[in-house]
């Protein structure tokens, strides 16, 4: 058999794979998020349980679905609920003050204390009019605050800034008790950031961003000259890569119309 030559992307989704836990019940749209959580119910955590907006419990599709209504997310899932048995599903979890909730959002910036921009870009001009206007939140911002989230963002520095244009999805806002601050539960928050260069994770007293693992090939350097912010390297490690049998899961089981993780022609 042919040795994979491993795609950043699938890098990305192996590494939300093995940040997912055990027994958690994992929040997740399409794209990579959805790729790393079928990965993680078929190999690497088999008793998380991935939920999605549409009112689907514990998916665990046969093959990646392209969007939250497909129906492939039914094939082999638990419970199928309206949406609103979602939204309640998710508050009550919250209501009992549970910790088994992870939820992965992405955006167009982000600051140091992970607070995420979805919703416009001002360039020359302001909220009104704006140089770049975005789909909005969704449901990012209430997800950002009562879940823990797990946030996906490509690594340039146009995305990586000190202050963004509008915090649409709350992070840690402007440090310790930032968010109690603002009326928001404290104990709650971003966790990590899933980029193309590594994790990227918060410092438990700062709540500031810092690098925690880069991918094979990345150096300090690369990390810093992608952020717009001074981020700390010190203490990187290198993420593994996922051994062959993982990416033929990937590539032949998963994904394998390539709806998500496009593989380049040798």
């Amino acid at each position: 058999m042919a040795e994979y030559k491993i795609t950043k992307q699938e890098r990305q989704a192996y590494a939300i794979a093995k940040n997912i836990k055990e027994n958690q019940i994992v929040i997740v749209g399409t794209g990579l998020p959805l790729i790393g959580a079928s990965l993680a119910k078929r190999v690497v955590c088999p008793s998380c349980h991935p939920i999605v907006e549409s009112g689907l419990m514990d998916c665990s599709p046969v093959e990646v679905p392209r969007s939250v209504g497909d129906n492939r997310f039914m094939a082999h899932c638990a419970v199928q609920w309206p949406n609103v048995r979602f939204i309640g599903f998710e508050a009550n979890e919250w209501l009992h003050d549970e910790d088994r909730l992870i939820a992965f959002i992405g955006g167009a910036q982000i600051d140091p204390y992970g607070n995420v921009n979805s919703t416009c870009i001002y360039g020359k001009g302001d909220y009104v009019k704006p140089m770049t206007r975005f789909t909005g939140s969704g449901g990012a911002n209430g997800i950002a605050t009562y879940c823990n989230t797990i946030i996906m963002m490509q690594h340039q520095k146009r995305r990586f800034m000190e202050h963004i244009d509008y915090i649409t999805s709350c992070g840690w806002m402007d440090g310790p008790g930032g968010r109690e601050k603002v009326g928001l539960p404290g104990n709650r928050g971003p966790q990590m950031v899933v980029t193309d260069l590594g994790i990227m994770k918060f410092d438990e007293q700062t709540k500031r961003m810092y690098c925690a693992y880069m991918f094979p090939g990345v150096t300090p350097e690369i990390v810093q000259e992608n952020t717009g912010f001074e981020i700390d390297c010190s203490k990187a490690e290198v993420f593994p890569d996922p051994d062959q049998e993982i990416l033929r899961i990937i590539r032949e089981e998963i994904d394998p119309g390539q709806a998500f993780i496009k593989i380049p022609k040798e």
